[in-house]
């Protein structure tokens, strides 16, 4: 019964927990609305002239605009010599058929967002993201729609996206798995396979050619752009490129572009200037497509200044190219279009007059839009803009204007719609918001008030907790009920909100207030004073984007600061052995944060002021040399070190002397071996020939580590949990009954669970890389000093009541009356759960799209699949952050038993009650303070969600908080539904057969 009681109670905090990010989210994370009208243009007054038969669009993945050569060279590059040079030789040769610009890439910049950008002109949003790995198919209207709808022949070959999201529109396809970031070259070897035969072809079997490489990209991932991989790719990208202009012909416009950039480390997903500045060239090969571009009125160019770049170079948006595109090829333009056509192709007189009829057909495209739009259910969206958009369309109304201005005011206006449609990508309903977040704040105030209620009830915490509980599901079922009813009365009143939204906020919310009201907060002087201030500062934080951009700083301040209240007692420990203890561990564990604080890795808005170590370099995705030193001899000593933590309570025998050196020591070895693998052939040490053994040998290495050590380990695990041995000595002379003596009892229940969260460990460390691996070793020594600092403060504590009650006991410690050991408290709990947010940033983690290690999807299959895939990709993210949730009931369960008890010589035998409640109190102390970082991140993205940041800064942070509460939860429900409740049944059983024995 205790079981499922604690078990409930946890249950149903998460349960309110989920329920609070569901309304929250759904308010706050809405895509954008699509219209599924598409250009239709009978009389042709919607296109222009042709001025080629077909085009090949090559997007080259993550071709970065500094990779394709600009002259001048950027010095900042990290090629030294011209690489991708054929775009800017003909752009010198003859400026007036071929463009090179640096393209604009809306963020999010995964490959599924680009795609849609980069045929439907419209714009993506942030949760689109998650969208990329099971795109669906575009509904609203594209320029492969609009070539199909004109009876065109289209081909495809390349990245498998492109097939998601166009499933039926194309004569030809030949895609390719797009995911396997460890494969460089059988992507483009595929789309060379079929892209030149197309080519050769006399009879010119397609009007509109796609060809997507990802090498680049995947070179990038897996060994940035740095490394001389990059350089080999490139220069096949151009040997690729100069025989397809050979093999062009006269009625075929080639455009070659990036579908996003890259950042310094070889990843994309966010919106750094890396990232966002893409490359785009346009070539024709015969028909001129400007008679003298230097004359265009400066009025309609804009120029940028790539980083480190020593001038300024054209810069466009890139979905520009598909009114450009769309226009050239004769082509109505899609009816979502946001972009503008670029002037250069257009200016095919010197009147501009070309230019001024492309313009006219934007314009009254993107006004199409807008009117439809206004008109949809989301047009209130437009209110705030809506008076500037009218303003700019009416100048392009007037009739006393230049050609000049003309040009100007024309595409002013569709920079003035793409602008407005910008800061509304991302539609909110603050209702739904509000609701959220009520239940949020109201679910943190009442799990603190179910945490304060098991504090006080001591040993009758089951008694407690079993009456509660019935209150707490009668006002669950009661809100729930009082839900429905208000959905269905006052259903006109609630915007975007359906029944069951009203019962997810009615049930939990009077729950809720159950809890609150059964053990309503204390303002007495004690309580105030246990008030988690760091926990506090720490989630209002979150409303400075500073304080978020550097938050992998701050968290060691707070970790320190959270233990300095225990060092502080152990200076005035009444035993000088206490007093070593105590200091001396929180030494160690202030050293373990702060080395793991030596492991970075920079975003954006970090520079000039960080240093990437957790790789050899920005831009080079290894480990450093001294890692690579390191790893082996950690994998081998960690195990060890953590029996030297267990023999100070003589807690190292039983199932210690077996798993530790025989089951976790060979999984983090060829969890190691695995990462080492990895490196030497992504750094080219073991050679090409190596490569298709060095990948089984990992793939199978990795299963049969994560076989040994779930399958094995913890079928062992829970067969003997227990670390104690049993010594059986004869009666004493004059005596009939035999002596036992249980040693390790008096760690018995913290022992058993470090080698339970011990296989969690082994799992997570796996899937981490090298660096990462070192983070989490030391993270593994930094928990067991906190619990033996812990400890040692607790004995203090008791030793004091002791003393206040009874002076006289303490100098005889072995007769000392018995005393209940000091509860959980929450500062004992903070470090723990601190710990592990720090191991996150530690193990080369940012709260970025960008930072994800897609590494580390391929250790359990050499190709993409979904479930293995995102199963160690989850792992490798949130891993740290899952120990931590796991290893909270250590706090209750280490070294559980009276100081004096301690030091007899043989343990009394009792099994404590105590360590169940006491678990539960540690287990809602983690809830707790994920759950309050939580509502920090959801009130400043709520706050400042029209921020320019949001999407950028806040948004990212949110949806970091909801993952890591939901793993902490996890963590703990696991820890305490498997690990502490196996453990308590198995000490019961244990000294129940002992008793027999005695009696």
């Amino acid at each position: 019964m205790a079981f499922s009681k604690g078990f409930a109670l946890l249950s149903f905090v998460f349960i309110i927990h989920l329920a609070g990010i569901y309304l929250f989210t759904n308010g706050f994370l809405l895509t954008r609305l699509s219209l599924p009208d598409f250009t239709e243009c009978p009389d042709n007054a919607c296109v222009l002239p042709p001025t080629h038969k077909r085009a090949v669009l090559l997007i080259i993945d993550a071709l970065r605009f500094d990779f394709i050569s600009p002259d001048p060279p950027i010095p900042a590059s990290p090629f030294h010599h011209d690489i991708l040079t054929l775009p800017r030789e003909l752009t010198a040769a003859n400026p007036r058929k071929s463009f090179m610009f640096n393209a604009y890439s809306d963020p999010p910049t995964a490959t599924l967002q680009r795609i849609k950008a980069l045929t439907t002109g419209s714009l993506p949003t942030f949760v689109d993201i998650g969208n990329n790995f099971g795109g669906s198919s575009i509904a609203e209207d594209s320029i492969i729609k609009q070539l199909r709808l004109a009876g065109k022949q289209t081909a495809f070959m390349g990245d498998d996206t492109w097939m998601s999201v166009f499933p039926d529109s194309w004569n030809m396809s030949f895609p390719y798995d797009s995911f396997n970031v460890e494969d460089l070259h059988t992507v483009d070897e595929g789309v060379i396979e079929h892209l030149f035969p197309l080519l050769e072809d006399p009879t010119k079997p397609f009007d509109f050619l796609v060809g997507h490489f990802l090498g680049v990209d995947h070179v990038g991932h897996r060994v940035g752009p740095d490394h001389p991989s990059m350089k080999d790719k490139l220069q096949q990208m151009n040997r690729v490129l100069a025989r397809v202009v050979e093999l062009l012909d006269n009625d075929t416009l080639l455009v070659v572009l990036g579908d996003h950039g890259m950042d310094r480390s070889g990843d994309h997903g966010g919106d750094g200037t890396f990232e966002t500045s893409s490359a785009l060239w346009i070539y024709s090969k015969s028909a001129e497509l400007s008679i003298d571009p230097a004359s265009i009125p400066s009025g309609l160019l804009q120029y940028t200044t790539f980083p480190n770049a020593p001038t300024s170079h054209r810069f466009i948006q890139q979905i520009d190219i598909v009114p450009t595109l769309s226009l050239l090829l004769g082509l109505p333009i899609p009816f979502n279009n946001l972009g503008t056509v670029i002037p250069e192709l257009f200016w095919r007189d010197r009147t501009g007059a070309g230019l001024a009829r492309a313009l006219e057909i934007n314009v009254a495209q993107v006004k199409s839009y807008l009117d439809a739009y206004r008109s949809s259910s989301s047009g209130g969206e437009l209110d705030g803009a809506w008076a500037n958009l009218k303003s700019a369309w009416t100048a392009t109304q007037a009739s006393t204007l230049t050609v000049e201005q003309q040009l100007i005011v024309m595409s002013n206006y569709t920079r003035v719609a793409l602008a407005a449609c910008r800061s509304i990508w991302a539609q909110f309903n603050p209702f739904l918001m509000g609701l959220g977040l009520t239940l949020l704040g109201v679910g943190v105030i009442a799990t603190w008030a179910a945490y304060s209620g098991l504090s006080l009830a001591g040993d009758n915490w089951d008694e407690w907790l079993g009456e509660q509980l019935q209150n707490y599901v009668r006002g669950a079922a009661a809100g729930s009920i009082v839900g429905l009813l208000a959905y269905l009365g006052l259903e006109s009143y609630l915007p975007g909100m359906d029944a069951l939204d009203c019962i997810l906020f009615g049930g939990p919310l009077v729950a809720c207030i159950v809890m609150i009201a059964v053990s309503p907060p204390s303002l007495s002087s004690s309580a105030l004073t246990s008030i988690p201030v760091p926990l506090i500062f720490h989630a209002l934080a979150f409303l400075s984007n500073s304080f978020t951009f550097w938050e992998d700083r701050l968290v060691p301040f707070l970790i320190i600061s959270s233990i300095t209240p225990l060092v502080l007692k152990g200076f005035t420990a009444p035993s000088s052995r206490l007093r070593w203890r105590i200091l001396g561990f929180s030494a160690l564990f202030a050293v373990c944060v702060r080395l793991i604080s030596t492991s970075t890795v920079c975003r954006e808005e970090q520079q000039p002021y960080c240093h990437v170590t957790f790789y050899a370099s920005s831009s080079l995705p290894s480990p450093p040399l001294p890692v690579l030193y390191l790893v082996i001899p950690t994998a081998i000593s960690l195990p060890w070190v953590l029996r030297a933590f267990l023999n100070i309570s003589r807690s190292d025998l039983g199932l210690a002397k077996i798993f530790l050196p025989g089951i976790l020591m060979p999984t983090l070895v060829a969890g190691t071996a695995n990462w080492l693998m990895e490196w030497a052939d992504s750094a080219g040490v073991s050679g090409s020939e190596w490569t298709a053994v060095l990948r089984l040998t990992r793939t199978w290495l990795v299963r049969s580590s994560f076989f040994f050590i779930l399958v094995g380990g913890g079928g062992l695990w829970w067969a003997i949990p227990l670390c104690l041995d049993i010594v059986e000595s004869p009666p004493p002379p004059g005596g009939k009954k035999h002596q036992v003596t249980v040693v390790g009892y008096a760690n018995v229940f913290g022992s058993s669970y470090l080698l339970f969260w011990s296989i969690f460990l082994a799992v997570v460390y796996t899937t981490t890389q090298l660096t990462g691996q070192l983070v989490l070793a030391l993270t593994a020594v930094a928990l067991v000093a906190h619990l033996e600092v812990v400890d040692s403060v607790r004995d203090v504590r008791m030793m004091e009541t002791l003393a206040a009650s009874n002076p006289s006991a303490l100098l005889n410690a072995v007769n000392a009356p018995a005393a209940r050991s000091p509860p959980v408290r929450f500062a004992d709990i903070v470090p723990v759960a601190l710990l592990g947010l720090h191991a996150f940033y530690g193990t080369g983690h940012q709260s970025t799209i960008s930072s994800i290690q897609w590494k580390s999807a391929f250790l359990l299959t050499s190709t993409m699949q979904f479930t293995l895939s995102g199963f160690t990709v989850v792992l490798n993210s949130v891993g740290p952050v899952l120990l931590a949730g796991l290893a909270v009931p250590l706090v209750a369960l280490w070294n559980r038993e009276n100081p004096a008890q301690k030091q007899k010589p043989t343990v009394k035998i009792r099994a404590d009650t105590q360590i169940q409640g006491e678990s539960i109190i540690a287990g809602l102390g983690a809830m707790i303070y994920y759950a309050a970082l939580l509502l920090g991140t959801a009130v400043s993205a709520a706050v400042l969600r029209r921020h320019l940041m949001v999407w950028k800064v806040f948004a990212p942070r949110f949806m970091l908080a909801v993952v890591e509460l939901v793993v902490v939860d996890v963590g703990v429900l696991i820890g305490f539904g498997a690990g502490v409740q196996i453990i308590g049944g198995r000490v019961a059983q244990l000294f129940r057969g002992v008793a027999s024995q005695l009696a």
